[in-house]
């Protein structure tokens, strides 16, 4: 997966929203990361404070997939006792699903003032909840995430306890101050992460006009990715990932690939196409020995899926055919396949 971000020029009115710019600037340096790799980060960050505008600010939910809605239900309940204001909740995993994904949750957090991040997740363990500011988000250019200091955070076996200890360390001093906060939680949330038209083809485009694929910054993965490029049929350049876009487009390419990584039904609505709830598995096109083959896919298992997006007015190109798979490799292999296919080079 590559991350890098176009720089976006945004009107930020008052002092208070300085973090949003400092964020944005760091979000344009940052390298691709997996979404798991992202999280463990906040989830291995020592133990401090919960943010001192818990209950001034307002605030997004990240959840894990596998809360029922019974459970968001109580959640949010317990927020609005305490006196969280959570206008939001959407699946932890799509935030960190790619580049394009992140900057898109990010100005939607900036345009409604959100100014804390909520984790809550259930594991093997029970029930994990996690608070940090959003400028904790990860960025940075060094090739991991901006690992927080400090994340607020309580576990505990039943769902109710841990909300009983937000709620005591949160009023611990404070009072409340969020207002008309809203008693139901507002879930299935769509942030558009595609800003210009979405095409689910190949941009003929390609033919002439250079495409820049992005390097890891890891020796083995860009030898590996170097060595699936030289199936691409047309003119391409791997570049490094702190690279602008403006100077990308520069130096004639006027396409960047793109990647998306996460559980397939999240990729497939992040990218605006139509999932069904409840769906155990998904269908995707690969070619595993060069010969298409039909690859069904389980549901609550990550994918990554390849796609293109033109520089300058952020036009996306999918291919005509869901072509996700388990590995960025093979997904990138199905990509190219299926691209030489449609184009008649084979």
């Amino acid at each position: 997966m590559w991350v890098f971000i176009k720089p976006v020029k945004i009107y930020v009115p008052e002092v208070r929203f300085s973090w949003v710019k400092r964020l944005l600037q760091l979000l344009a340096l940052a390298p691709a990361l997996l979404s798991a790799q992202s999280l463990t980060d906040f989830q291995q960050a020592a133990a401090g404070p919960i943010p001192e505008t818990i209950l001034s600010g307002r605030a997004f939910v990240l959840t894990s997939y596998n809360l029922s809605e019974k459970e968001i239900q109580k959640i949010h309940a317990g927020l609005v006792k305490t006196g969280i204001d959570a206008l939001g909740y959407i699946d932890v995993d799509k935030l960190f699903a790619g580049a394009d994904v992140t900057q898109a949750f990010v100005k939607y957090f900036q345009n409604r003032e959100v100014a804390n991040l909520i984790f809550a997740l259930k594991n093997s363990q029970g029930y994990e909840l996690m608070i940090t500011p959003l400028e904790n988000l990860p960025g940075g250019n060094t090739g991991k995430p901006a690992v927080p200091i400090s994340v607020w955070k309580t576990q505990d076996r039943l769902l109710d306890e841990a909300l009983m200890t937000l709620y005591r360390t949160a009023l611990a001093g404070r009072r409340k101050q969020n207002l008309l906060i809203n008693e139901l939680p507002e879930t299935d949330l769509t942030i558009p992460v595609i800003t210009g038209n979405r095409s689910e083809l190949y941009a003929y485009d390609l033919k002439v006009d250079g495409l820049a694929v992005q390097k890891f910054g890891d020796e083995k993965m860009d030898a590996e990715l170097e060595e699936i490029m030289k199936s691409y049929p047309f003119k391409y350049q791997l570049v490094d990932a702190a690279l602008p876009e403006a100077e990308l487009r520069k130096q004639g390419s006027l396409y960047l690939l793109r990647h998306i990584h996460t559980r397939g039904p999240a990729a497939k609505q992040l990218l605006g196409y139509d999932v069904s709830k409840g769906e155990s598995a998904l269908v995707s096109v690969t070619y595993p020995n060069g010969q298409e083959q039909i690859k069904t896919i389980a549901a609550d298992v990550e994918v990554h899926k390849f796609y293109v997006r033109h520089i300058e007015f952020g036009n996306v190109f999918l291919g005509p055919k869901w072509d996700a798979d388990t590995t960025w490799q093979q997904a990138l292999r199905n990509f190219i396949k299926g691209l030489r296919n449609e184009m008649k080079l084979n």
